[in-house]
């Protein structure tokens, strides 16, 4: 361990839940969440919130999409991702404890590197089946699926389809040519 990282503070989910504004905390270090992201960033955030939950009503799946909400790891690791599937009901929850089935993350110039790296690792780690990065900047979509212990890229690009199939025999196709419609 490196002598920077042990004059670092170290902070747990206590400490977390009383901080004001929008945080992130990767194991014990916080990341503010802010400034609040694009406008493009919300847009894209917001229709591909409607693909999957008109994706799921039209599927027999019994899942949930919420976007975003606090996914505990552990006690030194909450992560917002922009969006998550869970089979879990989790309504009357303050966060998420158990990984859940697919994970988004919207990147932009700030988020990017903790993006593909911490949080890929740490969703991977998870065994979460599904991570999707989106760029709003180029337009750019990939899906990660998990195989074996490690993550697969299954789709980069623009104007993809992908069927996104679970363990309880879900599944449901996104054309995510629609996430870049203004």
């Amino acid at each position: 361990m490196g002598l920077s990282y042990k004059i670092l503070p170290h902070y747990t989910y206590e400490d977390y839940c009383r901080w004001e504004g929008q945080w992130e905390l990767i194991d014990g270090i916080p990341y503010a969440m802010s400034p609040l992201p694009s406008v493009k960033h919300h847009h894209v955030s917001g229709n591909l919130y409607m693909l999957f939950r008109e994706a799921l009503k039209k599927s027999a799946c019994n899942c949930k999409v919420f976007m975003p909400i606090d996914y505990k790891v552990s006690e030194e690791t909450i992560l917002q991702p922009d969006l998550l599937i869970t089979f879990k009901n989790i309504l009357d929850q303050k966060f998420i404890a158990e990984p859940p089935e697919l994970v988004v993350e919207i990147f932009s110039s700030s988020t990017a590197l903790k993006d593909l790296n911490s949080k890929f690792h740490i969703y991977q780690n998870n065994r979460i089946p599904y991570y999707l990065i989106l760029d709003p900047v180029k337009n750019l979509i990939e899906v990660f699926e998990l195989d074996g212990d490690s993550y697969s890229k299954r789709i980069s690009g623009t104007n993809e389809s992908f069927l996104f199939s679970f363990k309880n025999e879900c599944s449901f196709e996104i054309d995510f040519s629609q996430v870049w419609i203004l």
